[in-house]
């Protein structure tokens, strides 16, 4: 009994010194734990911007006022009796089937699309009617005898006497200066126009005269 009480109290000494040395001291701090810090996030790119819509005002086209002599061309829809080109005649005047005589110039073609709509209504149920220009003749002017090239120019607006001898190349060696003319006609009525050249080219701007679409210069 002796042996075996022995050697129960050696192993229960050996078990309690183990275990104390397995427990850390109680001032040191407990080892961290083994956990893998998470990887940092990539910052991810910012995404373009938008751009912004562009907008283009319309220049001409709709906004521009029919002339005399200017062609157009009607389209009436599924109407294509009622559809084609039409010139502007000097009165400013155009004919149309079932629509008869119209005023063209001075209108716009959305103006002038209206009007062929409404006239249309007493014979066509919801008439669409559109104007297009397919040529513009009335915004030139022409340059006629001693000049270095005759005939039409376009017109530019403001467009002066000076300008307009000068876009046909000047005067020739020929040309009297001091009997330059314009021709114009304005509603039906037709003027001379005598020109002072010289004072013109010299710098008064008043005889520098502004001109109008259809004129036309003579140059003796």
């Amino acid at each position: 009994m002796k042996v075996e009480s022995l050697v129960l109290a050696a192993f229960l000494a050996s078990a309690l010194f183990c275990q104390a040395q397995d427990k850390p001291p109680a001032d040191q701090p407990a080892a961290p734990s083994q956990v893998k810090p998470a990887a940092p996030e990539m910052a991810k790119p910012a995404a373009p911007e938008a751009a912004e819509p562009t907008t283009g005002s319309l220049e001409g086209g709709d906004n521009y006022v029919i002339g005399e002599s200017d062609v157009i061309n009607v389209t009436v829809l599924k109407e294509t009796t009622l559809s084609g080109g039409l010139l502007v005649r000097p009165d400013g005047m155009i004919a149309m089937p079932l629509v008869g005589e119209i005023k063209a110039a001075g209108k716009t073609p959305v103006q002038l699309a209206d009007i062929i709509t409404a006239k249309l209504r007493k014979y066509i149920q919801d008439p669409n009617v559109t104007v297009v220009l397919d040529k513009i003749n009335s915004k030139r002017i022409y340059l006629m005898g001693e000049v270095a090239k005759t005939g039409p120019v376009e017109m530019t607006p403001g467009m002066t006497l000076l300008e307009a001898i000068a876009s046909a190349g000047g005067l020739t060696q020929y040309a009297n200066s001091k009997k330059i003319y314009i021709l114009r006609n304005e509603s039906g009525a037709h003027q001379k126009i005598p020109v002072q050249y010289k004072k013109a080219l010299g710098g008064d701007s008043s005889l520098n005269l502004t001109l109008k679409p259809g004129d036309t210069i003579v140059v003796p």
